[in-house]
């Protein structure tokens, strides 16, 4: 049976981190988490710092997981050892559903909005600009997980210069330093800063939402267990302050209440210390980030449809590696399919938030397994050991469990939705995959004496 090529390095995976993170988000959300903070400052830079931290925690839990069993899969092998088959094939099915193809449905739409803002587009010529964008990277992603690699790298480096570039530009040009210290504490009774902090703290989780996606590609790591831990710690460290110091650039370009009223911060904030023309360059920027966040969901999200296939939890075709690119080409086709069926729609949008408060369940679930895999599977060799454990990962799962809680709780209906985007799995798993189920095949990092022979293409 052909397998998966090991050929993704410490550089591919940490870059494949930032690269999945740094979206349309960070040029965007800054000024709805402003507002659920009530305009506070202070606060908006604290929910930026927490929604780090947690991302650390969670990269630190899922270090120990990711060295433990280097698989294709990630997540969802972690549940399905830890929890079972059953909560396992939910995941899989909420990201095969709404979770990864209505990640790579908004980006490109995102895509042509954007490119719209370069070049006229019509509404058709807007449509087939999204199409093609999915097209392109499910083609590259077949063609090779090398290529789509390299891909990754180049175009996650070019927007975090861009980024950092635009950043600097606001920190120097920027003239509100003394409103962003003014307005450090919102005048509001603590009951309403507590549940607009917490409603903050989801919004900007949607702007850091991508870290996880780099442990679904275990199993094309050519030394997961070196490198996992490392990518992790510092791609997450990375990210943390690169978005404080972008969010505190935009408040000193535009001031507390111009950004909190901004639909595009970004944009704004450039405009107002570079002038009008400034607003095509953060266009530009936004165009090549979205392309590579659609690139990052393509190149990992397949191998959890790859691996939850072998178990036997989901259609048989999605198992096949192409023995010549050596891709889970079908599990990548399918979602490419399923994701310009989404991006036609053109209604999908809430369906991604739904979908990302159910992905927060799965995540928490995720980093709750390192306790009965400890407990049930002591003697497995684990290179990386969380720090802090176990309360690392408990305030880690912790974490996830307020946040699912915060929006049951505010947006009680929203969430329902989201709920019901599991409850539709139920009866597919019962019906269709219950007996099909199988005891899956532990998939190790290649022998250091083979690790060249992984390696057929130039890295």
């Amino acid at each position: 049976m052909t397998e998966l090529l090991r050929t993704l390095r410490l550089r591919d995976l940490a870059l494949l981190i930032v690269g999945a993170v740094i979206g349309s988000g960070i040029f965007l959300v800054p000024a709805q988490v402003l507002r659920q903070v009530h305009g506070s400052t202070g606060l908006a830079t604290l929910v930026w710092l927490g929604g780090g931290v947690l991302v650390l925690l969670g990269a630190l839990t899922y270090g120990e997981l990711a060295t433990m069993k280097p698989s294709a899969g990630g997540i969802y092998v972690y549940v399905r050892d830890g929890f079972g088959r059953f909560p396992a094939f939910l995941y899989g099915w909420s990201m095969f559903l709404a979770i990864s193809s209505g990640a790579v449905s908004a980006l490109a739409v995102a895509f042509s909005t954007y490119l719209g803002a370069v070049i006229r587009l019509g509404p058709v010529a807007s449509k087939l600009v999204a199409l093609a964008s999915i097209a392109a990277v499910t083609l590259v992603n077949v063609l090779g997980t090398r290529k789509s690699s390299d891909l990754q790298n180049w175009t996650t480096l070019i927007k975090v210069l861009l980024l950092v570039g635009i950043t600097a530009v606001l920190l120097i040009l920027g003239r509100h330093s003394a409103e962003v210290a003014s307005s450090l504490w919102p005048p509001r009774e603590l009951g309403g800063v507590v549940s607009g902090f917490g409603l903050a703290m989801v919004t900007a989780l949607w702007a850091y939402e991508g870290w996880q996606f780099v442990t679904y590609s275990a199993g094309e790591a050519i030394d997961p267990r070196r490198d996992f831990p490392r990518a992790l710690f510092w791609g997450a460290l990375f990210l943390t302050v690169l978005y404080v110091v972008a969010d505190f650039g935009y408040l000193v370009a535009l001031g507390p209440q111009a950004a909190a009223s901004s639909e595009v911060i970004a944009a704004a904030a450039m405009q107002a210390t570079v002038g009008p023309w400034a607003a095509k360059l953060v266009a530009l920027t936004i165009l090549i980030s979205v392309f590579s966040g659609m690139n990052s969901v393509v190149l990992t999200a397949p191998r959890v449809f790859y691996a939850m296939a072998c178990d036997g939890l989901f259609f048989k075709k999605l198992a096949e590696v192409h023995p010549r690119f050596r891709t889970p080409a079908t599990a990548v086709i399918a979602l490419g399919v399923w994701s310009a069926a989404l991006a036609m729609m053109g209604s999908f949008q809430k369906l991604i938030g739904y979908a990302m408060f159910v992905a927060w369940i799965f995540y928490g679930l995720g980093g709750a397994s390192v306790f009965p895999l400890r407990s049930r599977e002591p003697d497995v060799e684990r290179p990386f050991r969380v720090p802090g454990y176990p309360w690392t990962p408990m305030v880690f799962v912790g974490s996830a469990f307020a946040l699912v809680v915060n929006v049951i709780v505010a947006t009680p209906w929203d969430a329902a939705k989201g709920l019901a985007i599991v409850a539709l799995g139920c009866p597919v798993y019962w019906l269709l995959f219950r007996h099909r189920a199988k005891a899956p095949a532990l998939e190790g990092p290649a022998p250091a004496s083979d690790r060249e022979k992984t390696l057929p293409e130039k890295v």
